[in-house]
């Protein structure tokens, strides 16, 4: 053995650096890429043969997180930036994390330098920036970033939108918008200088009346929380996409919805929103049930456009607000539209109302093979009294009752997935025993169910100290095991993920 072999303590972190030290360049500087900068460059310590790989990266992402003082992070970002020998750079972002810092002029050095090294990935993120109408919070663009023809992927945050200037971004396929106002003129410029975008995600924004995209190549719609009409004039949001595949809507919606005039061509839709009674800005008690009966009535003829405009879709995401909805319609004796749908994936938070609504759901779509439910523990507001009206129903209700005679015939696979960070331990029995009805009742009715699966994360919960989403899934995979056996075609697992 040699005598630098002879010195190494096993196990010790000198043989790893050694091992991982004699991998090629190539991979190092690939390795390096995938941190934050701050932690590549520091990697330079480590070694004489690590001392200038990280100036090769082509992967900046700065943030300012760590830094009390503004001069110290334009130094950092200089200094990285003045040593890059990368002549290719693949993502470039910058994070930040103070309101009160403003250095707009380096901001635009900073691009300027990642435009000149074709950037294909930019990503700006204005962190703790919440009002994009205030004048020193929103950032204007360098002129080079306009067109910048290598960009691919653009992610911009309470950016102020020129409509003098002209925009060239021909490779861009991926475009996130954050807390930025928009006009109908605005969003026809951007899709029209944007020829090869795919994916257009707006969060947080201002936007226009109508969202209309006629371009064939954009197949993806993102809108989160959309709830301020700009200048405050509409109460709705007209969505004319007849070529998009992809659609998702989520965040609470507030007092204005969003209408889907032509979406012949969805495959895919995500709805995951809520809409707020208006009983939700006053007193709950000072308000009478016939105060927001109207309220209700418009928002159900809304649920049921949305099914009817859906009902040709492979694949549904929804909430726990919109099963809620169809709970309240199916008592009412509202017929649903049939569902091509064959993934159904529910995103809810146990309880008994949109549980029921769920299974209206599944009655409507004979053409179901997979199924998902992904347990989130988030907090609503609390029903009006209209809505609780409808919920005290449900102590005369059980599944049988409800859609009596059904029977799922394709249905081949029924996932469930524990999450979220609330503490179980305050999980109501009933709502846990709803979701054990729930799950007996498809193994009893799926005549083609193949699998069963009860998925729960594996966490201690900070609350109980107790892995708290483990026992409670378990208790319900283990009362099914221990159920009289309903048929031979079927597996029961339980899974805890780490």
């Amino acid at each position: 053995m040699s005598k630098k072999q002879k010195n190494r303590v096993p196990g010790d972190g000198v043989e790893t650096l050694d091992r991982i030290s004699e991998l090629p360049d190539v991979l190092l500087i690939q390795i390096l890429s995938l941190l934050p900068t701050e932690d590549a460059v520091t990697s330079c310590v480590l070694s004489k043969r690590w001392r200038y790989l990280w100036t090769s990266i082509h992967t900046f992402l700065f943030s300012n997180r760590n830094y009390n003082k503004l001069e110290n992070f334009i130094s950092f970002v200089d200094n990285v930036l003045t040593h890059s020998t990368c002549s290719k750079i693949k993502k470039f972002k910058l994070d930040f994390h103070h309101r009160d810092w403003k250095f707009h002029s380096e901001i635009s050095q900073w691009l300027n330098f990642a435009v000149e090294n074709k950037v294909e990935d930019v990503a700006l993120d204005a962190g703790l920036c919440f009002y994009p109408s205030a004048d020193d919070l929103a950032y204007e663009l360098p002129i080079t970033m306009y067109t910048c023809s290598s960009l691919i992927t653009l992610y911009l945050s309470h950016w102020v939108f020129d409509k003098g200037l002209n925009i060239d971004w021909n490779s861009l396929k991926s475009l996130t918008l954050d807390s930025i106002e928009l006009e109908a003129d605005d969003i026809v410029i951007l899709l029209s200088s944007c020829p090869a975008l795919e994916t257009l995600e707006l969060s947080f924004c201002k936007v226009c009346r109508r969202i209309e995209i006629t371009s064939s190549n954009l197949k993806r719609l993102t809108l989160t929380y959309p709830s301020e009409p700009l200048n405050g004039e509409y109460d709705s949001l007209e969505i004319f996409a007849p070529h998009l595949k992809h659609l998702d809507i989520s965040g609470e919606l507030g007092d204005f919805k969003c209408m889907l005039v032509n979406i012949s061509s969805l495959v895919i839709a995500r709805l995951a929103f809520s809409i707020c009674c208006i009983t939700d800005y006053w007193n709950k008690e000072d308000i009478k049930e016939d105060s927001c009966r109207g309220y209700h009535q418009v928002i159900r003829n809304l649920i049921l456009d949305y099914l009817q405009k859906l009902s040709y879709a492979t694949e549904l995401i929804i909430g726990c607000w919109f099963a809620e909805v169809v709970f309240m319609m199916k008592l009412e004796g509202v017929m649903l539209p049939e569902l091509r749908c064959k993934c159904l994936t529910l995103e809810l938070r146990v309880s008994e109302y949109n549980l029921y609504g769920i299974a209206s759901l599944l009655q409507t779509s004979p053409l179901l093979e997979s199924l998902n439910i992904n347990i989130t523990y988030e907090y609503c507001d609390p029903p009006c009294q209209l809505e609780q009206s409808y919920f005290a129903e449900v102590d005369n209700i059980n599944l049988p009752s409800w859609i009596p005679n059904t029977v799922f015939p394709n249905l081949k696979n029924v996932k469930i997935v524990g999450c979220g960070t609330r503490c179980l331990k305050r999980w109501s029995e009933e709502g846990f025993c709803k979701l054990f009805e729930l799950s007996y009742f498809l193994l009893k009715n799926a005549v083609a169910l193949q699998k069963l699966v009860i998925v729960a994360k594996r966490r201690k919960c900070s609350t109980c100290s107790e892995n708290c989403v483990s026992r409670h899934l378990s208790q319900l995979a283990k009362k099914l095991l221990d159920s009289p056996r309903l048929s031979t075609n079927f597996v029961i697992m339980y899974q805890e993920l780490a």
